[in-house]
């Protein structure tokens, strides 16, 4: 019997930032799917060792790398590895997720923060990619690589400059990346997420009437929890997408797609 498309048997995953939020969600599918996994964090803490667990309930291996990847790189990369070719783990699927909000207003923002957002949300996926896909190349795997992007990548919104800077130049590196991998049998996608809720997003969103606002900008109606990131993340990982190259999976409720709701009669200050 041929595997099932959507399993991921036999594989091995790292996911960088894959602690918490978005990216123990999809540590979380991508175990339940069969495969091992490495997480990989800032630090081995509580919140680590519980997402740890939770992988392992699905009983494969899962192990934890930790490392700032803000660090000069290409040197945080190769200390990363290191980690991983010690624990014996021959990773083939990589899910660059890491990712830093720490913006400012414009006129305010200071160069270390600008430079940290690009380090960590794009210089640390173009290295590991490259990295990996050397080795993937001289070994003849056919290895496949995920980003975590963002709606942010196509939609901006005040003083999130550099993020928004950011999550645009993962989009476009992505389709970059496919024209030069996949003559080699890698496949290089991203997913992006619409406001979903984790430990960064929740103090907005439990602004008053923050939620309903953002409810209200999304067909869909609703500002879900991390989970709905995993099985998009399982698909373009899969053989399921064996023909999907170079693209961008707006997971966002269908928020990208409508240019302004009708605001409700009710609506407060209306």
């Amino acid at each position: 019997m041929a595997p099932h498309p959507f399993r991921l048997d036999g594989r091995t995953a790292l996911i960088t930032g894959g602690t918490q939020g978005v990216g123990a969600a999809i540590a979380q599918a991508i175990a339940a799917a069969g495969a091992s996994v490495v997480l990989h964090g800032l630090r081995d803490d509580a919140v680590a060792q519980a997402t740890l667990a939770a992988c392992r309930d699905a009983g494969v291996r899962c192990e934890l790398v930790t490392g700032d990847l803000a660090d000069d790189q290409p040197a945080a990369t190769e200390r990363l590895l290191s980690q991983i070719d010690a624990l014996g783990c021959a990773v083939d699927l990589l899910v660059n997720n890491a990712g830093v909000f720490i913006d400012e207003p414009f006129l305010e923002m200071a160069p270390e923060r600008f430079q940290r957002t690009l380090q960590i949300n794009v210089a640390a996926g173009f290295h590991l990619t490259q990295a990996l896909a050397r080795r993937w190349v001289e070994s003849g795997t056919a290895g496949r690589v995920l980003f975590t992007g963002s709606i942010n990548g196509f939609l901006a919104e005040p003083d999130h400059v550099a993020y928004d800077c950011s999550k645009g130049a993962v989009a476009a590196m992505v389709r970059s990346l496919c024209v030069a991998l996949a003559p080699h049998g890698i496949r290089v996608n991203s997913m992006a997420p619409g406001l979903v809720r984790t430990p960064l997003t929740n103090p907005a969103i439990d602004l008053p009437g923050f939620a309903d606002w953002m409810q209200l900008h999304t067909p869909a109606g609703q500002v879900p929890d991390a989970s709905v990131c995993g099985p998009p993340a399982v698909f373009l990982l899969s053989d399921a997408a064996a023909h999907v190259h170079g693209q961008t999976l707006l997971v966002d409720g269908g928020m990208s797609v409508w240019q302004q709701p009708d605001m409700p009669e009710h609506w407060p200050g209306k």
